[in-house]
């Protein structure tokens, strides 16, 4: 498998400064200067989910307590957290010495010498256990150059959540390794188990994070593709149209009302309030779902992601770590980062708010400790296992030019991935036919593969 092509960074750089301008100013402002740090604190640029704003609350009490290190966060939502990072990264800033970056951005931005390689201090600090992080969590974090320039503070795949008290009531069982043609029957089956429920719960708003990543996989195991080996659009294909299809009936005729404008956060409230039957979507939902306060604490069975022509299906993702190239205190930054991604920060989590709060998903040992085993006896082992099975270059039955599973490897995916998923969640909302957001797709994917074409 080839490499992806590096894009020329006077393009990031304009990419990035566009995206700029479109930052929202919302979020969570705790004091982070604009001159970058220096001395005893650190500046942290993270997404607002609820591990990291968990970790905001734990920071001042035990990290600085600790280390006399004062750590300043700028929380925002995701979207807009992404062109933060991206406009302070690619310009190399330095206002952030740490970022929450994934494992689609850490490769990208350490192919343009943005990010700092970590691998000296994992070598140094023996206590942090690199070997512990899970295998596909240090590939999806390393180099094109073989370096290491991300550490996950939590990682997940995806997987198939359902009521197993409707289950019951409707008396249907759930396979141990359903298909997504099992799945739709049972949707349709499900669909008024009670009043207002609907059979599926399956993103239908715009975003390359949104809609695309569950349709990506879809793609995958009906056996499409974005882009063939030789970087040949193919979203017209007999096999991505075919999955598109699916998808788009699926959610239209037995998915959550207002699929349209639904994303993990709505389909979360929907399984919790008994809105849907099924949910499928990230490992990392099952934390809230079987959290202390859920009301459906103990009431949701897991399953492996659905396949129809693959093994397994399920996509890799983390959110991780990654110290700017330019912070004036990356050796201060890795300490929090190794506190934040410690074994130990994991048994605080669990004692102070519970294990199943825990940013799991990223350490072998996380699923042999007794009290995590306890608290994700439901999970667990199905996260693991998805993660364990997540094959980011080969995802598919066919050869691919870059990684990713819910996502291809380059930096144009963004906003190719975007669009293409505006295109999709008109057709669920009943505004255009599957054909035409996909002949629409199609075109925008092609302008891609024409700069990656014979290179």
């Amino acid at each position: 498998m080839r490499s992806p092509i590096r894009r020329r960074p006077r393009a990031l750089l304009a990419q990035a400064a566009s995206g700029a301008l479109l930052i929202s100013l919302s979020g969570c402002w705790t004091g982070a200067g604009g001159s970058g740090s220096g001395g005893d604190s650190i500046n942290v640029l993270m997404v607002n989910n609820p591990q990291m704003t968990e970790l905001q609350k734990l920071t001042a009490a035990h990290f600085t307590r600790e280390t006399g290190i004062k750590v300043n966060f700028t929380v925002l939502p995701e979207n807009d957290v992404r062109d933060k990072i991206s406009q302070d990264f690619a310009n190399q800033a330095g206002q952030y010495d740490v970022a929450t970056l994934s494992n689609y951005e850490i490769p990208i931005y350490a192919r343009n010498g943005w990010l700092h390689d970590l691998g000296p201090y994992t070598a140094k600090d023996t206590g942090f256990d690199q070997k512990d992080i899970l295998p596909a969590l240090r590939q999806s974090l390393t180099g094109d150059d073989k370096k290491l320039y991300g550490e996950p503070f939590y990682g997940e795949s995806s997987m198939l959540m359902y009521h197993k008290d409707v289950f019951a009531q409707k008396h249907l069982t759930m396979p141990a390794h359903p298909t997504w043609q099992q799945v739709a029957a049972l949707a349709a089956k499900a669909d008024g188990a009670k009043p207002g429920m609907k059979g599926i719960c399956l993103r239908g708003l715009p975003g390359w994070g949104e809609l695309i990543a569950p349709l990506t996989t879809v793609v995958n195991t009906f056996g499409g593709t974005w882009f063939d080996k030789d970087w040949k659009a193919r979203l017209d294909s007999p096999a991505f149209k075919e999955a598109v299809n699916f998808y788009v009936q699926l959610v239209r005729e037995h998915g959550e009302s207002g699929a349209a404008q639904s994303g993990f956060a709505e389909c979360l409230n929907d399984l919790t309030q008994s809105k849907t039957a099924m949910w499928y979507d990230a490992t990392s939902a099952a934390g809230s779902l079987e959290s202390a306060k859920s009301p459906v604490k103990g009431k949701i069975g897991y399953a492996p992601a659905p396949v129809e022509k693959t093994d397994n299906s399920g996509w890799l993702y983390t959110w991780a770590w990654g110290i700017q190239k330019t912070s004036r205190n990356p050796d201060k930054a890795w300490k929090f980062i190794s506190w934040a991604s410690g074994k130990q920060y994991e048994q605080l989590v669990g004692k102070e708010t519970g294990w199943s709060d825990a940013p799991a998903g990223k350490r072998a040992s996380t699923y042999t400790d007794p009290s995590y085993r306890k608290a994700s006896a439901a999970f667990g082992d199905v996260t693991l296992n998805a993660i364990r099975s997540a094959r980011p270059g080969n995802p598919g039955v066919q050869p691919r030019p870059a990684p990713g599973i819910q996502f291809v490897g380059i930096p144009e995916f963004t906003d190719l991935g975007t669009k293409v998923s505006q295109e999709i969640s008109a057709a669920i909302a009943g505004r255009k036919s599957v054909d035409s957001a996909i002949a629409a797709s199609q075109r925008l994917a092609a302008k891609i593969a024409k700069e990656y074409e014979g290179r």
